[in-house]
């Protein structure tokens, strides 16, 4: 083990999947992350899946199961008494909640404006974008992101730069600079 720092992903990071893969295999053994969710983040997922993405159902089902099987200690419960005190954008109250009873200083979101800092700060908590904090983790262990790219490669028999030009279409910025540090 690397690293013990405990990140929330909200819904809208584990939904996109190549995101999600990049940050799920960061999770593995040495990680660099421990991934934390809720219950209802799970739910949001796989509303999403089902319904903008189109996943078969049973996908979906299949996926939400692994997750709960791959981080057995993932899913955070017991937050909804802290919704009352939670000040952010309403819609993603329960996030901040669930991150707080978590212990996870850090949430990874898509939706930052969701999560003002004013809202953040009494709780000891901060929010990033996925693309800056995986430039962080980069800047870290610049060998294990480009061997957990190489994995996700060779499991879609694509080559590295090929799975940053997907990527690119989300995380421009942490792409671009993989890209230029490769050749």
């Amino acid at each position: 083990m690397k690293a013990d720092y405990r990140v929330f992903l909200d819904a809208c990071v584990l939904a996109n999947f190549g995101v999600c893969d990049v940050l799920l295999r960061l999770s593995e053994r040495p990680r660099l992350i421990v991934p934390h969710w809720s219950a209802e983040v799970l739910a949001e997922v796989h509303r999403t899946q089902v319904g903008p993405l189109q996943w078969p159902v049973e996908l979906a089902d299949s996926f939400r199961a692994k997750l709960r099987e791959a981080f057995p200690d993932a899913e955070v419960a017991g937050y909804e008494g802290l919704l009352p005190a939670i000040t952010n954008h309403e819609k993603d109250r329960h996030v901040l909640a669930a991150a707080i009873r978590g212990s996870c200083p850090l949430i990874l979101t898509f939706n930052l404006k969701h999560f003002p800092a004013e809202a953040l700060k009494p709780w000891n908590i901060c929010v990033s974008h996925p693309q800056d904090y995986l430039l962080i983790l980069y800047e870290m262990e610049p060998k294990q992101v480009i061997a957990c790219l190489g994995e996700i490669a060779g499991k879609r028999k694509l080559e590295v730069q090929d799975v940053l030009i997907r990527l690119g279409k989300v995380l421009p910025n942490f792409s671009q600079r993989l890209l230029d540090d490769l050749g």
